[in-house]
């Protein structure tokens, strides 16, 4: 045994990425690094051709459609690198002809809206740029004549999230990088779903895509051989050494979640810290959430002090409270806390004393 069963985080890790895995997860990924599957070789240093990782690969996009209660016969499923922002480009390559339609929600949107220029016509058929993205446009008209429609259904800078996902008779592309498998939803409403791993997924160096069959093969276009879903798709996500150490701890990862309860369980978790927080910020008279209401992020969570002559009190009470990963992105400031699935209940709980007792203290 490489590290001690009973191993346990050291500091309450509210990163948003790469972000916190289930200690489950870090021990035994830690114990592939040594051995994998009592094959005398490291889990680093076995050929990707091998049956002991072809059945990893095979059982990780097994476990997607799992998951996602999708069918093999109408998805494929693959694990590529180059993260989400990748896919901005690779999207359009594969299924813009001429116009797509996009929604614009915060920074991950635009510059997918941007390298979809590209590739032809883009309607930008709403945005909340002009209250620096913190809330969700909503009553929208996605035109039938597009090519698909795009959006991001979770914003980790800003903290908002798509609650209710308006219904479309063209395909629709979803970017899932910060919120995949942190709630259950009809999955089958999404023609192609993409999620870079490093934040509920697993550690960085993968994305999976999850395509429907259907959607390819539209474009008259060539397409280079790595930027062609369908190349991936005929190799069964082996047609390039694949990021082999990320693919593993993703089904590590999964397979936690699975028999955690599944996401509907780890929606109900996530959905009871959320409301932790943020009845703390509704509260509290030093703390103001910078989403609306309505439409904040269960994953993360956006917040401000009201006065910043408090801030150095409190960022030295979350050091001692053993708190990190909790700054704001520099585009809006202020707090950000990422609660994603492996991130324990306990931990929400000492932040939320630590802002009570900023409120006590002062």
């Amino acid at each position: 045994m490489l590290l001690n069963p009973d191993y346990s985080m050291k500091k309450h890790n509210f990163c948003a990425g790469p972000s916190i895995l289930p200690k489950e997860v870090i021990i035994q990924a830690a114990e592939s690094i040594l051995d994998i599957n009592e094959s005398g070789l490291s889990l680093l240093e076995i050929s990707h051709r091998s049956k002991a990782f072809v059945d990893i690969m095979e059982e990780a996009r097994s476990l997607v459609l799992e998951l996602t209660k999708l069918n093999r016969k109408d998805y494929s499923v693959l694990f590529l690198q180059g993260g989400a922002s990748t896919q901005f480009s690779m999207v359009p390559y594969n299924i813009l002809s001429k116009k797509a339609a996009y929604l614009d929600t915060g920074s991950w949107s635009s510059k997918a809206i941007k390298e979809a220029k590209l590739f032809g016509e883009i309607t930008e058929i709403a945005s909340s740029k002009d209250s620096n993205y913190n809330y969700i446009p909503k009553n929208y008209t996605i035109s039938e004549d597009c090519d698909y429609f795009h959006c991001t259904s979770n914003n980790t800078i800003y903290g908002t999230q798509i609650k209710e996902f308006q219904s479309s008779i063209i395909p629709v592309v979803c970017d899932m990088s910060s919120d995949i498998f942190s709630r259950q939803l009809d999955f089958s409403k999404f023609d192609l779903i993409y999620a870079g791993a490093q934040k509920n997924l697993g550690p960085a160096g993968t994305t999976v895509v999850i395509i429907k069959n259907s959607v390819l093969g539209n474009t008259s276009r060539n397409i280079p051989s790595m930027m062609d879903y369908q190349t991936h798709i005929n190799k069964s996500s082996l047609y390039n050494t694949p990021p082999v150490f990320s693919v593993y701890v993703s089904l590590l990862n999964m397979r936690w979640l699975k028999s955690s309860g599944g996401i509907k369980k780890l929606e109900e978790i996530n959905n009871k810290k959320a409301t932790i927080l943020y009845s703390e910020i509704d509260i509290n008279p030093f703390f103001k959430g910078h989403a609306k209401e309505e439409d904040r992020s269960a994953m993360n969570v956006t917040f401000n002090l009201v006065n910043d002559d408090f801030k150095e009190t409190f960022d030295s009470m979350l050091k001692d409270a053993g708190i990190i990963g909790i700054n704001g992105h520099i585009s809006i400031g202020g707090y950000r806390a990422s609660m994603y699935n492996a991130m324990p209940i306990e931990s929400v709980k000492t932040l939320v004393e630590v802002m009570s007792e900023l409120e006590n203290k002062l």
